[in-house]
């Protein structure tokens, strides 16, 4: 396949730079795959669309406020982005903005001078490329104790994607709480499932009283979620590597759902990777690690039934898995509805429903 074929035009207005009042007001573009028929609803009556006996699974990761600003001693700016922990303590791995000027063993101060970022190594690759991420020690000056978390939440802001694009502060307050889903409970992504965030917990109590269950995954999103396919021909792109942890419980609810004749619906991307990156060694198990799996058109989805999702990037792996799910054809279709109906598109924008 060609990428070309993942590519499609948005007018800028449709790009959602900021949430809607009220989380479950999104609008939900709703196909039913099996009857053929596509409708226009809110995610406030998703209940509609469901059964008894059906099964939501969730991402329950939580975003860090994983950026921060430091400066070199020569006065210029560095934006860091803390990705994840390396396992020893107080280091992590962060992207660095610009990267190539710096030197291991540099020491920045960040957050005013109120931290101490040491720089210790920029890895290379199999290929012998310098890696996306640094190495980096991070400290709160006078707290060597604190640990990294901790000091992020403290001192740190909600990394946005790069296509909202607000003035200094704008925002920061509400995007603490809306770039994040009302479950999230593991700290570890830097960018929100953002199917999610349409979700609020009377909305989910609703769904549990009409005989829908819900389960949890946790798949830790990484900055690679944004990288576009740089590649022609879309079966030779290389995912990145993301943490996750399908446990014993959700496991469970899979088997019991299937044996019940329920369906089993993933809120986001990032659950569908999950469960079928764990189905494609066998048997549904519990486990904990990493995944990079890649889902193009022609892979046998083994566990999904249904997917709700937002409205994804051009040339990205997100619009590819989606395209795998429900065909190439009708999402193509399915999204120049969309923005013949000025639906809002992107993280902060509305969803759609593949059953």
């Amino acid at each position: 396949m060609r990428l070309e074929e993942f590519d499609y035009e948005l007018p800028p207005e449709l790009v959602a730079q900021a949430p809607r009042p009220q989380r479950e007001s999104a609008r939900l573009l709703v196909h039913q795959r099996a009857a053929g028929t596509t409708a226009h609803r809110r995610v406030a009556d998703l209940g509609e669309y469901l059964r008894p006996g059906d099964l939501l699974v969730l991402n329950d990761t939580r975003v860090l406020a994983a950026r921060l600003f430091g400066r070199r001693a020569s006065g210029a700016r560095v934006e860091f982005l803390f990705c994840e922990p390396t396992g020893e303590p107080h280091v992590w791995k962060a992207l660095c903005n610009p990267a190539r000027k710096l030197r291991p063993g540099e020491v920045l101060l960040l957050a005013e001078g109120a931290l101490r970022a040491v720089m210790l190594e920029r890895p290379r690759d199999a290929e012998g490329r310098p890696a996306l991420e640094w190495t980096v020690r991070l400290e709160e000056l006078g707290s060597d104790a604190e640990d990294v978390l901790s000091v992020l939440d403290r001192y740190g802001t909600v990394p946005l994607p790069p296509y909202i694009h607000r003035e200094g502060s704008e925002g920061a307050v509400v995007d603490r709480e809306r770039y994040q889903t009302v479950y999230a409970r593991r700290p570890g992504a830097v960018a929100a499932p953002t199917a999610g965030l349409h979700f609020t917990p009377e909305l989910l109590a609703s769904l549990e009283r009409a005989g829908v269950r819900t389960a949890r995954v946790t798949l830790h999103v990484g900055p690679g979620t944004f990288r576009p396919i740089e590649v022609d021909r879309v079966e030779e792109h290389r995912m990145h590597s993301e943490r996750f942890e399908l446990p014993e419980e959700t496991v469970r609810a899979v088997e019991e759902t299937r044996a019940g004749g329920g369906r089993v619906i993933c809120v986001g991307t990032t659950v569908v990777r999950v469960l079928e990156a764990v189905a494609k060694e066998g048997k549904l198990h519990a486990l904990k690690g990493r995944t990079d799996i890649y889902i193009y058109p022609g892979f046998r989805f083994r566990v999904v039934d249904g997917l709700l999702t937002n409205f994804h990037l051009p040339r990205s792996s997100l619009l590819v898995l989606v395209s795998a799910f429900a065909g190439v054809e009708k999402v193509r279709e399915l999204y120049r509805e969309a923005i013949e109906e000025g639906y809002r598109f992107y993280s902060y924008g509305d969803a759609m429903l593949l059953v």
